[in-house]
């Protein structure tokens, strides 16, 4: 059986009596034309590998395929998809691989090696929800570097990702994910999209990674400032990172104390983890 002539998703997911589970957090995106949208995002995908998380049904997986991307690493949580999508990576041709594990524990560069070994790779995902800014963070901090990333989270989450300085939606994961990337909201998706409905819109993120890539050990220390600041974001510096060196801190960071987390660019966050782990 080929690509084209693979059942309906709907189809596929009617014949073996699959339905999404909360505890997963899915949803799942059942329009083709939506996931093709979402691809064309990442522009040309010849001679790349893409990792995607969360597959399900693998509404975005057929829409990769589709696509000239050299080879798709699926992860897949749920036990259930990973016999689901079997037909699918038949299909392939060799072109799909499906890796039952948890996606917060697999080592991506790892996969790369075993099934792509030295292709550049871009992650492109619909991320469950319960486990989305987890995984967000772990790619933006740690030692893996994507091509590029496009990912799907609840809208709420990704106007944090993408928020300017100052504005309400500015916080913690705004600077992580600035810090390493140019971040844009690339599109957005009402919840009618999906099966079943959330109860919230979603929208997908494009991250390109900038120049000059900040060290693990400065972005460790980036995510204790963050985290220190944001979360007592009404406060000013100096009282909000007094555990991590409160005003001092900001001094040797050439950071005004007095500034509250909102207020102080990707930039000034950057200099306050350098006085930190210097």
């Amino acid at each position: 059986m080929t690509l084209d002539h693979l059942p309906s998703l709907r189809e596929a997911l009617d014949a073996d009596g699959l339905l999404a589970k909360k505890s997963f957090g899915q949803h799942f995106l059942l329009d083709l034309n939506i996931t093709r949208k979402i691809v064309r995002q990442a522009g040309d995908l010849t001679g790349q590998v893409v990792i995607e998380v969360g597959p399900g049904p693998g509404g975005l997986t057929r829409a990769l395929l589709e696509s000239q991307a050299a080879h798709v690493i699926a992860v897949e949580k749920d036990p259930r998809f990973v016999d689901h999508l079997q037909p699918l990576a038949k299909a392939a041709e060799g072109r799909l691989t499906l890796i039952s594990s948890d996606a917060l524990k697999v080592d991506e560069q790892a996969l790369i090696d075993a099934h792509a070994p030295g292709l550049p790779c871009q992650i492109i995902a619909n991320l469950p929800y319960n486990v989305g800014t987890a995984l967000l963070i772990k790619w933006l901090t740690g030692a893996f570097q994507p091509a590029a990333m496009h990912l799907m989270f609840q809208k709420e989450v990704a106007m944090r990702i993408a928020a300017p300085v100052n504005d309400d939606a500015y916080g913690r994961l705004s600077v992580l994910a600035q810090a390493v990337s140019s971040a844009r909201v690339a599109m957005t998706l009402p919840a009618k999209a999906f099966t079943p409905p959330p109860k919230v819109e979603s929208a997908v993120v494009s991250l390109s990674p900038l120049p000059n890539r900040p060290s693990v050990e400065l972005l460790q220390a980036l995510q204790q400032v963050t985290a220190a600041a944001f979360g007592q974001r009404r406060k000013k510096l100096r009282s909000s990172l007094k555990a991590v060196g409160g005003e001092d801190l900001c001094v040797r960071a050439g950071v005004d104390p007095d500034a509250r987390a909102e207020t102080v660019e990707v930039s000034g966050f950057l200099s306050l983890a350098k006085a930190l782990s210097s």
